[in-house]
């Protein structure tokens, strides 16, 4: 299952039109969450539109952020439903055989951990657009986050943020080929980038980061700079502070929840990255 898709159209300049030539597209397609759990059965946890890839990553992500899962001891095994068990690597890498994919994702817990299951009573239905879509409250949102500790740390220098969406821009391929799809990346205290992730839902190309490091036994990440293509959302701030982040930049603007949840649990957060400028909303004493 691929990332992108081959089209056909006909581009329009001015009043001339131009013949029908190739193009690429984003692929956006369904993905349903699964969770088995030993006893109660296994279940929908949530359908989001997303573009196909690193779905293990995405699932694990999506329930660590919100709070259904705590450690990646508690899985047992990750599997696409019906295509059998997945590789044995799965579990770490995210990764699956080409024939392998498709569009429902099932996560087997072990026997020996319990699921607070009033978690799972809400409606986890999300789109690409909105992650937030059938949560019933703001408070429902917090997750169980806890407040991000040593709020001058790590201090990174205002030249080096100016740095970091060039960076970000020459590792998005499939951005490159589409100009359609948001971007996440994780870069360390000096600005290295460690992993970037691309996706139709900005919400899903963090869950995929952060599923990746959950997975990899490397949460929290307390000494790691997130950078998103796009706005600052309050749900990106929500997961950020789930994993540990305690500085992250955005493309663009913070909504006010995004700036008042950053706040509250001590994350630095910094929007409009344009050139040689940026704001920054909290947590100032990180940034020199």
């Amino acid at each position: 299952m691929s990332s992108t898709q081959a089209a056909s159209i006909r581009r329009v300049v001015a009043d001339a039109v131009t013949e029908d030539s190739p193009d690429v597209l984003a692929v956006e397609e369904p993905l349903e969450i699964r969770l088995a759990i030993p006893g109660p059965g296994h279940r929908a946890i949530s359908i989001t539109m997303r573009t196909p890839g690193d779905d293990a990553d995405l699932a694990a992500g999506f329930l660590f952020t919100e709070g259904i899962i705590k450690s990646p001891n508690q899985i047992k095994q990750i599997r696409y439903c019906g295509l059998g068990i997945a590789d044995s690597g799965m579990r770490n890498s995210g990764g699956l055989s080409p024939d392998r994919k498709g569009n429902t994702i099932r996560v087997d817990l072990n026997t020996e951990f319990d699921i607070d299951l009033k978690r799972l009573e809400r409606n986890f239905y999300t789109t690409s657009s909105c992650g937030v879509c059938g949560k019933s409250s703001i408070e429902a949102l917090h997750t169980g986050a806890k407040k991000l500790e040593h709020l001058d740390q790590p201090t990174i220098d205002s030249d080096l943020i100016r740095l970091l969406p060039e960076r970000l821009r020459a590792s998005q391929d499939v951005f490159d080929q589409t100009g359609g799809l948001h971007a996440s990346a994780l870069f360390d205290a000096h600005g290295e980038l460690e992993i970037v992730r691309e996706d139709v839902g900005r919400h899903n190309a963090l869950d995929k980061i952060i599923g990746a490091k959950f997975l990899a036994d490397e949460l929290p990440l307390n000494e790691k700079i997130l950078l998103v293509s796009g706005r600052a959302s309050f749900e990106l701030v929500q997961k950020a502070v789930m994993a540990g982040i305690p500085i992250m930049i955005a493309v663009g603007a913070p909504s006010s929840l995004a700036v008042e949840l950053a706040k509250e649990f001590g994350l630095t957060l910094a929007g409009f990255l344009r050139g040689d400028s940026f704001n920054v909303y909290t947590g100032k004493s990180r940034i020199v």
